[in-house]
């Protein structure tokens, strides 16, 4: 049993660090989305014409950064760990620290996950639309959520196993199994 979740595990590896890493490449995209709309409302201003709904459209391209940069900067070892206290626990303890923590995660983003989806879903069906002049539907920007919660949810529930399955322990600047 063991080896055959190894087997599985050395399979999926590409794949989920695929996924991570391309949803860092959209927060990336969503950052420079946010620039372009603040370049776009400097332009707006001096030519004396409105930009309907900017700060809407920036205000989706910042969740859509912040949400799909979870899971890239959990792989990468770049997510707030309270390192001082897990260093001061045995191995052992400091295994049990961990899958209790990433358990905890793991449930809690599943929760969430399910909520954000849920929420796309309720948005669609009721046809509601953003406050804002420009009127946006709000499931298209509750999606983006809803991936990015997807994604950390797989990424905390990854770590979780890879950790319960004999994984080495993350360092405060690495990531699980990462050799570098």
């Amino acid at each position: 049993m063991g080896e055959r979740l190894l087997k599985i595990g050395r399979l999926l590896r590409p794949k989920l660090d695929r996924l991570y890493n391309i949803s860092g490449g959209i927060a990336a995209v969503a950052l420079i989305a946010i620039l372009l709309i603040m370049l776009a409302q400097v332009v707006a201003r001096w030519t004396r014409t409105t930009f309907p709904g900017s700060t809407d459209y920036a205000g989706y391209a910042m969740a859509a950064a912040s949400f799909f940069a979870f899971a890239y900067a959990l792989n990468h070892g770049a997510h707030i760990r309270v390192s001082l206290f897990l260093q001061r626990l045995s191995r052992r303890g400091r295994r049990a620290a961990e899958l209790w923590c990433y358990g905890v995660g793991s449930f809690l983003a599943c929760y969430f996950a399910w909520f954000a989806v849920k929420a796309v879903h309720v948005s669609y069906v009721l046809g509601d639309v953003s406050q804002g002049r420009d009127a946006t539907p709000l499931w298209i920007p509750q999606l983006v959520m809803g991936f990015g919660t997807v994604v950390l949810a797989i990424a905390l529930i990854d770590r979780f196993l890879q950790i319960l399955f004999g994984g080495e322990l993350p360092s405060g600047d690495s990531a699980v199994g990462r050799t570098e």
